[in-house]
């Protein structure tokens, strides 16, 4: 049965939802170099609403970045909010924890689980490298993002000083919890971070 749709804003995610998960959209390249694809960058909505698409992991890049097919396009995300050790960044040494938070975001992101992909209100879409922006649920509970953050593989990181993203204050206080009981790379780095 087709419900029907009352406003403006639901009948634009109802219309890219139905685009990304019936037929898929344009485009089957890689987005990791080429941004995010149009249907997900053009889709406008009002002030204050989120994007929600479904997607499958294709893998996990290091611990704050994966790989999402979302219809036909394979979509680099950044999980919003957060930021790991590096691990395989070009011409970077490999950070302490970095190893264990790329293997973490493997466990909680194994390649061809399915994800719900939900970007911030009010907030950036896409990063300066093209990467969605994007809390990311593969199962019940908190998203992926925070059970890094709890278990200590990562520390805040607000991408945009000037608008932060709505979950900062909660954010804080889950790193603020981890570094108390010297969770992860809190008990485990020099400095408590990298």
């Amino acid at each position: 049965m087709i419900g029907r749709v009352n406003s403006p804003t639901a009948f634009l995610t109802c219309a890219l939802a139905s685009c990304v998960t019936l037929v898929g959209c344009t485009g089957t390249a890689d987005q990791s170099s080429d941004g995010l694809p149009d249907s997900l960058r053009t889709t406008s909505l009002d002030d204050g609403q989120a994007l929600q698409v479904r997607g499958t992991v294709d893998r996990v890049v290091d611990g704050d970045t994966a790989i999402v097919n979302i219809g036909r396009d394979r979509v680099r995300v950044r999980l919003l909010g957060i930021d790991t050790p590096e691990s395989v960044k070009p011409d970077s040494p490999v950070e302490c924890f970095g190893p264990e938070a790329s293997a973490r975001a493997q466990q909680l992101l194994p390649e061809g689980a399915k994800v719900r992909l939900q970007t911030d209100p009010g907030h950036e879409r896409e990063d300066d490298f093209g990467r969605l922006l994007a809390y990311i649920w593969a199962s019940g509970g908190p998203s992926v993002n925070e059970r890094l953050l709890s278990e200590g593989f990562a520390t805040v990181f607000v991408n945009d000083r000037g608008r932060p993203f709505s979950q900062a204050r909660q954010f804080r206080a889950v790193e603020s919890a981890a570094r108390s009981q010297r969770l992860g790379l809190w008990g485990s780095c020099p400095t408590g971070r990298r």
